[in-house]
């Protein structure tokens, strides 16, 4: 089962932190917004804390995105 979470991503940021509030995951990543960077970075630090595949279902091209995470039990 996929789980989806609402990211709000700040790109060009001085260290990569996860912030989890109420209602969306916050996530600071080094990498610039450009040639997808940050999205991979965004992939690569939500992928490493959850230990599993994730994926980007909107948000491509803003920062608010939705996150799914596989196979996650609830």
């Amino acid at each position: 089962m996929n789980f989806p979470i609402k990211v709000v991503v700040k790109p060009n940021s001085k260290k990569q932190r996860i912030e989890f509030l109420e209602d969306f995951c916050k996530v600071d990543v080094k990498e610039r917004a450009e040639n997808n960077k940050a999205n991979l970075a965004v992939i690569k630090i939500l992928s490493k804390y959850f230990k599993k595949q994730v994926y980007i279902k909107s948000g491509l091209k803003s920062k608010i995105k939705i996150i799914d995470v596989c196979d996650m039990k609830l």
